[in-house]
């Protein structure tokens, strides 16, 4: 196995089986082989923890994916047709015996320009800044005694336009410190961290992850592991519901959805300490009061969770189909008061769906203390609603067992 693959699959694998540090596979990670001629890169869809020998990757030849950056026609397209032949010209880029339909990660053309190893998370703790309205202050305060100077990325529109501006700051902070960045912090995204070997990258990540968690009073709270319950958790504490209350608020929502979509969708019923910690503040509604954080939120939960103060189906229903008058995505997790978390969703991919609501609750909680919580706007979700790049991300994930 050559030396960059297996650096690839043990940074891959080493990450990705924190769910701290991504939820729902997502994260990317690359690292070039030692002539400087290729790339192995995860492949779109997959994730990072179950990355292998056999699967999980791909490998590119560097200037070919180098070209794509350097191609201003690009630029000039509309999304609609440039983000397509983006992932066309990184296919094409590929030079490996696999034989699967695997895509390159999309955001290969933006791991090609930074050093040999790269590392690109959604941390919860590093998102309770990117997501927060005074995030970018707290993130300098944290990082000001720090050798290395990290590099903050304004939110951009995922895919090409996020390379090229990468692309901008990376140089600029070249001829400022004769070196590539080591750390960059994406609003509204996340992590990425290269350097020259594996080692390195990982201390990088550790690094990040405990000066983010310095700030935040409760960092247990940021693992979250959703599993179906049938408890209800109050200060610590599990307390039992009343008989059949649980499966009176799972066809409660089933009914709504179903009068609102048209759609007959399984409901699961999720209980954590971090869904307990939330429904416990006064300011709960408020906090879901805001659209979808990031991507994976918009385009695997169909936005934030819907607030309920009870499972009355006629409400519900109401909410439902003002979000789609809206010309929103109808809700897919729900959080009712005193209860828990439910997702209205495919069994597939309902834990993922839970994965990321609990995660988002996390990083409202702690957004909040920030200055409040920043979101997607209505201009970056509708990109992110019609980039192709995210609805094959999202049909992998059903096609699942």
């Amino acid at each position: 196995m050559d030396k960059a693959l297996a650096d690839l699959i043990r940074i891959s694998n080493t990450t990705g089986r924190d769910s701290a540090l991504v939820q729902g596979g997502g994260g990317n990670t690359s690292v070039k082989t030692a002539d400087g001629k290729y790339m192995y890169i995860k492949a779109s869809g997959t994730a990072l923890k179950d990355m292998n020998a056999k699967q999980g990757w791909r490998r590119l030849r560097l200037d070919a994916v180098l070209s794509v950056i350097e191609d201003k026609s690009l630029a000039k397209l509309d999304a609609s047709q440039r983000e397509p032949a983006v992932v066309d010209r990184l296919l094409l880029a590929c030079d490996d015996k696999v034989r699967s339909a695997a895509r390159p990660s999309v955001e290969s053309h933006l791991h090609a320009f930074l050093e040999r190893c790269v590392i690109h998370l959604h941390p919860i703790v590093v998102a309770a800044y990117v997501n927060a309205k005074n995030g970018r202050a707290q993130i300098d305060k944290l990082f000001k005694s720090e050798k290395f100077q990290l590099v903050w990325v304004p939110y951009t529109d995922p895919g090409f336009m996020l390379a090229k501006r990468i692309s901008k700051l990376v140089k600029k902070y070249q001829q400022q410190h004769g070196r590539k960045p080591a750390v960059m912090i994406l609003e509204k995204h996340g992590l990425f961290v290269t350097a020259q070997t594996p080692d390195a990258a990982l201390r990088l990540v550790r690094k990040v992850i405990k000066l983010c968690s310095s700030k935040l009073k409760a960092p247990k709270e940021c693992t979250p592991s959703p599993k179906p319950a049938a408890l209800r958790l109050r200060s610590g504490q599990a307390l039992r519901l009343p008989p059949g209350e649980i499966a009176a608020a799972k066809a409660a929502i089933g009914k709504a959805v179903l009068d609102a979509t048209g759609q007959s969708v399984s409901v699961t019923y999720y209980s954590n300490k971090s869904v307990a910690a939330f429904m416990a503040r006064k300011d709960a509604a408020e906090l879901l009061a805001t659209p979808a954080l990031n991507p994976d939120e918009l385009v695997y939960a169909s936005g934030s969770a819907m607030w309920l103060e009870n499972y009355d189906a006629k409400t519900i229903t109401r909410k439902l189909k003002s979000l789609v008058r809206r010309g929103q995505k109808p809700a897919a997790a729900f959080v009712v008061k005193g209860l828990g978390l439910f997702v209205a969703a495919d069994e597939k991919a309902a834990p993922l769906i839970a994965e990321i609501t609990t995660s988002s609750l996390v990083i409202r909680m702690h957004a909040a203390k920030f200055g409040g919580v920043l979101a997607l706007n209505k201009r970056q979700q509708d990109f992110i609603n019609n980039w192709e790049s995210e609805a094959f991300r999202k049909k992998l994930v059903s096609k699942k067992k």
